[in-house]
């Protein structure tokens, strides 16, 4: 028997003995043979079928008068032969007991921690309690082998759904707490088999616990219960039956599990009942145990079919959701393996065709294809690398890392322009031609690019040298670069370095690493595709250090001209010949680069420029430029160089014409909405008057023709805008001209130069200039028309250029023995010293001059430099504090057109400064016409263009001496 059972679900076994009338009569109309006929299962012959006998309770036959049921012993001699040779343990499970099952009112209380047993179905169950098992096992030799089978309930606090205990924890329990915790509707259990700690358990009838007989074990006084008298022929109790069998109709033909179920019942019942119908339907769904509990529970067998029909109903619904996901995982899993299939024989016919090869021999030609028009130039180093690559591409599995590390190192080692150099053009004309179209001015850097065309036209070949372009923002150091790379023909490059912080964005990845990429450097190659690119490194005055290195240093290899002929980068591990190439740097302030880096570079200052280059550059690159981006133009247009010039002083007076660009395009954008609106107004107006005439034209003869259209342009004139009156009534007569296609064509072409000629042409001068770009930003930096005392003009370099300042120094207090100095204005360190030197040589040249003068020893002193919001710091302000300090003792003013700069030491020696164009031309903006330099800087004032340096009167000199000779001797302008 129990082999015939061990094909059912492990979840809910069924094990039923059917009573003798439901096993004699096989009627057609029985509820067995509906669900058979719907399920499509297959019944054995009752001719060719036995049942084997095992006692059980009766289950109401529906006529509302159940008996008692008899054994029932039914086994022909085929059954008895299978009988005696089956197993004896199987046997074991439907031997005959006596006295009968309803005589059991007192039995032993089994726990079933998961879910009820219901009559007609077998559970095995573990029992831990030696007591327990001991009384169980005495029950069955005692031909008395029932207990009864409670659900446990779940623990106060904890979820229904999920039960806390383990099976273990379940026996722990015991005496009066395990009854307490009993459901009090239960099953009477038959005890078929024992083996060790599992018993098997089969249900028969319903039981209720009336009270508790001992505590260890457990034993329960228990009523039988019997389902409620029903009518078998009342239609509800029909229809929800029929309903629950075609809801199971509907599971079976989606789940398996249930099609075993019904197959293994219907071969050991022999026929359902409306009860046994509804104890199948629940015993075999998903339901929780607390639903379980409650079919068990119920006894009104209409009720207790509606109970099952909503848990088969569930169970339906969890069907079709199981059947649409496995369908769905199915389709998509039998889909990509029809894809991969018939990938696989399109390659295998295309391989036996020869129209394509596998992906190894596919990459191998791909690579040896693109390196061979540059093997004779490609390095034999390199050449062997990419050989023994190729081969161990062969070797390598598709599916692997490392093949794909190996492609994507060949991919840029084939790449790479190997030799491969473009034609430089060493025609010095056309450089020369080349750099003054894209750049006003900047001679210097003009002539440092011709040198090296002119070097290598001289040796036939050119080597690639490091340039780095210094000077504020805004005065073209980019441009340049890619001016520079035009002359000479070269293949244009850059990459910021501002704020890099990882040396492999320059020497590249380990090829180990996922992610691993080349440095720059092999990017620009493989990018430009020679060998001798101008390479721009912009902003090398920000870079950055971080946790992954230096990429100062890293630099170092790159622009050293001793080391970049074998240049290493980390990816490729093989050395780039980097000698060819021409680098350009940008930076702000040379000051920022490291000291080994700047020592590799050859520095060109580019200070910036004056007005005068300005006035050119607006014209001839910024206002053209202007014009194109905004749609505009000459003709529509006027700009006057008073214009230019106020733009130029007061508002854009930054070294650099980046700003003086972005007010230009501002003047011509509200041009340009200016242009339109009025084009539009117009076009409305002409359009207005060309209509009337039209419809006059409908209503009129063509003999007055000419009488309409002088009726037209009289309104017309009526309407005022003088601007417009005459255009207005020439479209108006052309209008009506006519109607040859000929004369139409002509009538538009006019009609279009009228509207041209509509529009003004707007004039921007100093007079309207705010208009556009509103208010001047800048004030004249000159403070003073006449220089008081105390006061001198200094000359100062900054970041966006040069600038003027004014040194002020007044008397706080005077006393006795009260000389000291208070400085402020925002200076740094260098600039407090420089007026505590230029407070001490202040007094030794005071006593020099002026000897009974003793101001300094009693006055207390405060100098200031203007616009304190301003960081001011540099060694260049001494002499100007020196001076400012005597005017003030002697209560003498400076020269109003003098500006000086210098540092001064203790005997008054004057020292070199920086930055001498920048103050030049600050100077010039503030309408100085003498100047004071240092004697060491004569050099680089030379150097400087004739238009920076016209006008001016400049003094070079080496002592203090010389500098108070020339403030306070010429006093004439004061």
């Amino acid at each position: 028997m129990l082999k015939l059972l061990s094909s059912t679900s492990s979840r809910v076994h069924c094990l039923t003995t059917p009573t003798p009338s439901l096993r004699i009569k096989q009627e057609p109309n029985s509820l067995f043979y509906a669900l058979g006929r719907l399920t499509g299962l297959t019944q054995r012959s009752p001719r060719n079928s036995f049942f084997r006998a095992c006692f059980c309770s009766d289950s109401s036959d529906g006529s509302g008068s159940g008996s008692g049921s008899q054994p029932a012993v039914e086994v022909d001699e085929k059954g008895a032969e299978s009988q005696s040779g089956s197993d004896s343990k199987a046997s074991s499970a439907i031997v005959s007991t006596y006295p009968k099952p309803e005589d059991y009112l007192t039995v032993l209380a089994l726990p079933l921690p998961h879910r009820p047993l219901f009559p007609g179905f077998y559970m095995p169950i573990y029992v831990k309690d030696p007591k327990l098992l001991a009384a169980l096992q005495e029950s069955r030799k005692r031909q008395a082998p029932y207990a009864g089978a409670f659900l446990l309930k779940d623990e106060p606090g904890t979820e229904s759904s999920t039960s806390s205990e383990t099976e273990k924890s379940v026996y722990d329990i015991k005496g009066k707490e395990l009854f307490n915790r009993l459901h009090e509707v239960g099953t009477l259990a038959q005890i078929s088999s024992i083996q060790g700690d599992q018993v098997i358990l089969i249900g028969h009838r319903r039981l209720r616990i009336t009270e508790m007989v001992s505590e260890d074990p457990l034993t329960v006084k228990v009523d039988h219960l019997k389902e409620k008298p029903y009518n078998k022929d009342d239609d509800v109790i029909k229809a929800t039956s029929f309903e629950v069998i075609s809801t199971l109709r509907d599971v079976l033909k989606t789940s398996s599990l249930w099609r075993d179920h019904v197959q293994t019942y219907s071969q050991h019942i022999g026929d359902f009942n409306f009860p046994r119908l509804a104890d199948f339907g629940a015993a075999i769904s998903g339901a929780n145990k607390l639903q379980c509990q409650q079919v068990l529970e119920e006894l009104d067998v209409h009720k207790r079919l509606q109970l099952t029909l909503e848990l088969v109903k569930k169970e339906m619904e969890i069907s079709k959701i199981q059947e649409s996901i496995a369908k769905a995982i199915e389709e998509k899993i039998s889909g990509e393996q029809r894809r991969y299939l018939l990938n696989e024989q399109l390659k295998a016919i295309k391989k036996e065709l020869g129209l394509e090869t596998d992906d190894k021999t596919a990459l191998s030609a791909k690579f040896k294809e693109r390196l061979e028009p540059n093997r004779e130039k490609c390095p034999p180093h390199v050449l062997q690398v990419i050989e023994e690559e190729l081969t161990k591409l062969q070797l390598l599995e598709a599916s692997s890392s490392e093949f794909n590390v190996t492609r994507n190192y060949l991919d840029w080692l084939t790449v790479l322009p190997w030799g491969n150099y473009s034609d430089e053009n060493f025609d010095v004309i056309r450089a020369q031609t080349i750099l003054d179209e894209d750049h006003y001015g900047l001679t210097d850097v003009k002539e440092r690019i011709l040198e090296f065309i002119a070097v290598g036209k001289l040796r036939g070949t050119s080597q690639g040298k490091i340039i780095c372009l210094s000077g504020p923002p805004g005065v073209g150091k980019t441009s340049i670069g890619r001016s520079i790379a035009r002359a000479l023909n070269r293949k244009f490059f850059r990459f910021s370095v501002g704020g890099l912080s990882d040396v492999a964005e320059i020497k590249g990845h380990r090829r180990t690493y996922i992610g691993a990429m080349p440095g720059k450097m092999v990017q620009c190659l493989k990018n430009v595709g020679t060998a001798n690119p101008l390479v721009l490194i912009d902003e090398i005055d920000k870079l950055g250090r971080g946790h992954a290195g230096d990429p100062a240093s890293a630099l170092l290899e790159l622009l050293d001209p001793e080391q970049n002929a074998n240049f290493l980068d980390h990816y490729l591990d093989v050395p780039i010949d980097l000698s060819k190439v021409l680098f350009v740097c940008t930076a702000n302030v040379v000051d920022n680069i490291p000291n080994p880096l700047l020592d590799r570079m050859e520095v060109i200052a580019i200070a910036g420029y004056i007005a005068d280059e300005k006035m050119h550059i607006a014209r001839d690159y910024l206002e053209k430029t202007a014009q194109e981006t905004c749609g505009v133009k000459p003709e529509q247009v006027e700009v006057t160089d008073e214009a230019l010039l106020g733009l130029i002083e007061n508002y854009c007076r930054e070294a650099g014409v980046r700003n003086l660009q972005k007010h230009i395009e501002k003047i011509y954008r509200k041009i340009a909405l200016r242009l339109v609106r009025e084009g539009s107004s117009n076009e409305s107006v002409i359009s207005g008057e060309v209509v009337q005439p039209a419809e006059a034209k409908a209503e009129v003869d063509e003999t007055d023709q000419h009488a309409a259209a002088n009726e037209t342009a009289a309104e017309v004139e009526s309407v005022g805008n003088s601007s417009h009156e005459l255009k207005s009534e020439s479209s108006v007569q052309t209008s009506i001209q006519p109607k040859d296609p000929k004369d139409a064509t002509e009538t538009e072409k006019l009609k279009e130069t009228e509207t041209t000629k509509a529009v003004e042409k707007v004039l921007v001068d100093a007079s309207n200039l705010a208009d556009f770009v509103g208010k001047p930003v800048f004030h004249a930096e000159r403070i003073y028309d006449q220089t008081p005392v105390g006061v001198v003009m200094g000359l100062a370099w900054t970041a966006m250029g040069g600038s003027t300042l004014y040194i002020e120094t007044t008397e706080v207090e005077q006393g006795e023995g009260k000389g000291a100095l208070h400085v402020t204005g925002q200076l740094g360190d260098v600039m407090k010293e420089s007026a505590q030197i230029a407070h001490t040589l202040a007094r030794t040249i005071l006593l020099e001059k002026e000897p009974d003068n003793p101001f300094f020893a009693n006055s207390k002193l405060h100098l200031h430099v203007p616009a304190g919001a301003t960081p001011k710091d540099g060694p260049s302000a001494g002499c100007t504090m020196i001076t400012s300090m005597l005017s003030l003792a002697m209560k003498m003013p400076v020269r109003k057109d003098l500006a000086m700069t210098g540092e001064v030491t203790l005997t008054g020696k004057i020292l070199p400064i920086g930055g001498v164009k920048e103050k030049t031309i600050a100077a010039r903006r503030s309408e100085v016409k003498t100047i004071i330099f240092p004697s060491a800087n004569k050099r680089d004032y030379d150097e400087l263009a004739p238009n920076v340096r016209e006008g001016l009167d400049v003094h070079f000199v080496d002592d203090y001496s010389q500098i108070f000779n020339l403030a306070f001797d010429n006093n004439t302008g004061n």
